[in-house]
């Protein structure tokens, strides 16, 4: 290698970048190598910054003007210069994340495996499959699809299935929990929540969708799914032996079908869910963007 420059890259002033400009500064090894040897170098030194040489010696790069350039090239969006040397902006670590995640690599197939819980249909048990980055959790005996999402492949490194399925829940739970509060889970902009009565989904005849207003990204469920993070909902069920934020969301019925919900009234929109706990019901009415219109015991 030869001597790294002394005039290493300034920080420039902050710009707006196009999605086409972002995947643009992407598409060249040499600066993935660089991102990913700057998440080496910030574990080993405690999240500390990175001096230049440092960063430099872990690139196999003879020349460095060439590896000064597309250093640069990252600055203004994915890497932050500072007085101690190079650290990440926040779009440089959910890039890393996601190569480590196995979401541009990863290519896993597993499954059908035993998962937890009755089929709302028909009784019948459940079976697990992952294939093409999606979660499937379907009967075994009427073939009904009970959940369907989207995992990065890297959760299934070092996991027994029922870890996996473990990490599927809180997954999927933290993402619908977050844009139940309008919050996307995927860019953290703005979701916009609505009711459609008018789906084709099997079991459901009311549909939630949340749809980010920033990067289009979109959820699609049953309206029980979004009450799971409900304090009402949450105190209910634990003060009875269940614990929703570690039980399999899918064991419940009202979680991925319309199985005990009511449509009170069209317009506006008043939904009622009668939710079972032994011998007790808890029911919860919202309205067409799930605001908390009642709740009461029985």
């Amino acid at each position: 290698m030869s001597t790294p420059a002394e005039d290493a890259p300034e920080a420039v002033e902050e710009a707006g970048l196009t999605p086409a400009e972002a995947f643009a500064l992407l598409g060249n090894e040499t600066r993935i190598d660089i991102l990913q040897a700057l998440h080496e170098a910030t574990v080993e030194r405690g999240q500390e910054p990175v001096p230049f040489s440092d960063l430099y010696e872990r690139i196999d790069l003879d020349d460095s003007a060439h590896f000064n350039y597309h250093l640069k090239q990252l600055l203004e969006h994915f890497v932050r210069k500072t007085d101690g040397g190079y650290t990440f902006r926040t779009a440089g670590w959910k890039v890393v994340r996601s190569v480590f995640a196995g979401t541009f690599t990863g290519r896993a197939e597993v499954g059908p495996f035993d998962a937890p819980g009755e089929c709302y249909a028909c009784g019948g048990d459940l079976a697990a499959s992952y294939r093409n980055e999606m979660l499937t959790i379907a009967c075994g005996d009427c073939g009904r699809t009970l959940v369907d999402y989207t995992f990065p492949p890297g959760g299934l490194d070092d996991r027994t299935p029922e870890e996996f399925l473990d990490a599927f829940h809180h997954h999927v739970r933290h993402h619908y929990c977050l844009a139940a509060d309008g919050v996307c889970p995927e860019c953290m902009g703005r979701m916009t929540t609505t009711l459609d009565s008018g789906t084709n989904v099997p079991g459901r005849d009311l549909e939630v969708h949340h749809v980010c207003d920033r990067c289009d990204n979109r959820l699609d469920s049953a309206v029980g799914l979004n009450l799971l993070d409900t304090a009402p909902v949450l105190n209910f069920f634990s003060e009875r032996g269940h614990d929703l934020t570690t039980e399999p969301f899918w064991t419940f019925d009202w979680c991925v079908s319309d199985a005990r919900t009511t449509v009170l009234q069209e317009d506006p929109l008043q939904i009622r869910l009668d939710l079972p706990a032994g011998d007790e019901v808890l029911s919860v009415t919202v309205d067409g963007t799930l605001s908390l219109l009642d709740v009461s015991e029985a």
